[in-house]
Protein backbone atom coordinates (compact mmCIF):
# COMPACT_ATOMS: atom_id res chain seq x y z
CA UNK A 1 0.00 0.00 0.00
CA UNK A 2 1.13 3.41 -1.13
CA UNK A 3 1.53 5.16 2.37
CA UNK A 4 -0.38 8.42 0.26
CA UNK A 5 -3.54 5.98 0.99
CA UNK A 6 -3.17 6.53 4.76
CA UNK A 7 -2.61 9.88 4.68
CA UNK A 8 -6.06 10.84 2.25
CA UNK A 9 -7.67 8.23 4.83
CA UNK A 10 -6.28 10.14 7.78
CA UNK A 11 -7.76 13.72 5.92
CA UNK A 12 -11.25 12.26 5.12
CA UNK A 13 -11.71 10.83 9.25
CA UNK A 14 -10.36 14.30 9.64
CA UNK A 15 -12.44 17.16 8.05
CA UNK A 16 -15.60 14.64 8.55
CA UNK A 17 -15.41 15.00 12.00
CA UNK A 18 -14.78 18.83 12.28
CA UNK A 19 -17.62 19.32 9.69
CA UNK A 20 -19.60 17.35 11.63
CA UNK A 21 -18.57 19.41 15.03
CA UNK A 22 -19.06 22.76 12.81
CA UNK A 23 -23.17 21.21 12.22
CA UNK A 24 -23.38 20.17 15.46
CA UNK A 25 -22.47 23.58 17.14
CA UNK A 26 -24.59 25.71 14.58
CA UNK A 27 -27.88 23.69 15.24
CA UNK A 28 -27.28 23.54 18.95
CA UNK A 29 -29.85 26.19 21.12
CA UNK A 30 -27.22 26.64 23.35
CA UNK A 31 -23.71 26.62 21.73
CA UNK A 32 -20.83 26.96 23.92
CA UNK A 33 -18.61 30.03 23.20
CA UNK A 34 -15.87 29.23 21.27
CA UNK A 35 -12.78 31.56 21.98
CA UNK A 36 -11.76 33.63 18.98
CA UNK A 37 -8.29 32.90 19.75
CA UNK A 38 -9.19 29.23 18.91
CA UNK A 39 -9.56 30.13 15.50
CA UNK A 40 -7.00 32.73 14.85
CA UNK A 41 -4.54 29.99 16.18
CA UNK A 42 -6.12 27.28 13.96
CA UNK A 43 -5.82 29.64 11.06
CA UNK A 44 -2.28 30.69 11.80
CA UNK A 45 -1.32 27.27 12.08
CA UNK A 46 -2.79 25.60 8.88
CA UNK A 47 -1.62 28.92 7.20
CA UNK A 48 1.78 27.96 7.84
CA UNK A 49 1.57 24.17 7.82
CA UNK A 50 -0.04 24.37 3.78
CA UNK A 51 2.62 26.38 2.92
CA UNK A 52 5.52 24.18 4.75
CA UNK A 53 3.41 21.01 3.09
CA UNK A 54 4.09 22.84 0.22
CA UNK A 55 7.30 23.44 0.23
CA UNK A 56 8.25 19.78 0.76
CA UNK A 57 6.45 18.82 -1.69
CA UNK A 58 3.54 17.07 0.21
CA UNK A 59 0.27 17.22 -1.98
CA UNK A 60 -1.33 15.19 1.01
CA UNK A 61 -0.51 17.79 3.47
CA UNK A 62 -1.31 20.57 1.67
CA UNK A 63 -4.58 19.49 1.10
CA UNK A 64 -5.59 18.40 4.47
CA UNK A 65 -4.00 21.90 5.74
CA UNK A 66 -6.07 23.88 3.17
CA UNK A 67 -9.40 22.03 4.09
CA UNK A 68 -7.87 22.85 8.06
CA UNK A 69 -8.26 26.60 6.94
CA UNK A 70 -11.33 26.66 5.31
CA UNK A 71 -13.04 25.03 8.20
CA UNK A 72 -11.41 27.33 11.00
CA UNK A 73 -12.81 29.98 8.57
CA UNK A 74 -16.45 28.86 8.23
CA UNK A 75 -16.33 28.20 11.80
CA UNK A 76 -14.95 31.88 12.64
CA UNK A 77 -17.95 33.07 10.46
CA UNK A 78 -20.88 30.56 11.69
CA UNK A 79 -19.82 31.73 15.13
CA UNK A 80 -19.93 35.22 14.43
CA UNK A 81 -22.87 35.10 12.26
CA UNK A 82 -24.41 33.01 15.79
CA UNK A 83 -23.19 35.90 17.95
CA UNK A 84 -24.71 38.56 15.95
CA UNK A 85 -28.28 36.86 16.10
CA UNK A 86 -28.35 35.81 19.63
CA UNK A 87 -26.57 38.97 20.93
CA UNK A 88 -23.59 38.86 23.34
CA UNK A 89 -22.77 36.07 25.39
CA UNK A 90 -23.53 36.67 29.75
CA UNK A 91 -20.64 36.10 31.63
CA UNK A 92 -19.83 33.09 34.26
Amino acid sequence: MHPDVLGWAATVVLIATLVRQMIKQWQSPHPETVSKWLFVGQMTASTLFTIYSALLGSTVFVVTNALLLLTAVIGQVLAWRRRQRTGPVPPG
